[in-house]
């Protein structure tokens, strides 16, 4: 649970910190010619958007916002995804564009299983029965019993003078 809650603190600062190591490590490990630098260009606002659209999504989630913690299918496609992209920051030419589709593909894929878990947790779910003829029906749903709340009783009593 403490990594999951770590993942969910994380990702909001997380959609400034990965576009500037782009930037940093653009810097640091000489990125080099001008079409890196264009590349740059086009990425740090592509992983910013997108790191801040998939930490709506997450957030979005009923069982996020109340358990202030993501999934575990969040957890370990968000961590690997996170982890392609610093690796695609070292500017490391032997591997850089397998680093560059894999980040795109593994982007794509969190969106699609981000909206799943917000469909899935939106719609309401149904539970269907079947009859011993094999009729299949939905049962009517139980009201829940109201708990009686008891507030104070004040008793007034009248007593009657004799005169």
């Amino acid at each position: 649970m403490v990594l999951r809650r770590l993942f969910f603190r994380w990702m909001s600062p997380a959609a400034v910190v990965l576009p500037l190591w782009l930037f940093v490590g653009w810097i640091v490990f000489s990125g080099g010619s001008g079409w890196a630098l264009l590349w740059l260009f086009v990425a740090m606002p592509a992983v910013f958007v997108s790191q801040l659209l998939l930490s709506l999504l997450v957030r979005a989630r009923g069982s996020v916002r109340e358990s202030r913690a993501v999934s575990w299918r969040d957890a370990v496609g968000i961590g690997l995804w996170h982890l392609v992209i610093v690796a695609l920051g070292l500017f490391d030419s032997r591997v850089f564009f397998p680093l560059l589709v894999l980040s795109v593909v593994g982007a794509l894929v969190l969106f699609w299983s981000s909206l799943a878990q917000v469909w899935n947790e939106a719609r309401g779910a149904v539970t269907v029965l079947h009859a011993t003829d094999g009729t299949a029906y939905i049962p009517v749903p139980r009201e829940r019993p109201q708990q009686r709340v008891d507030g104070d009783v004040i008793v007034v009593s009248e007593s009657r003078r004799a005169e």
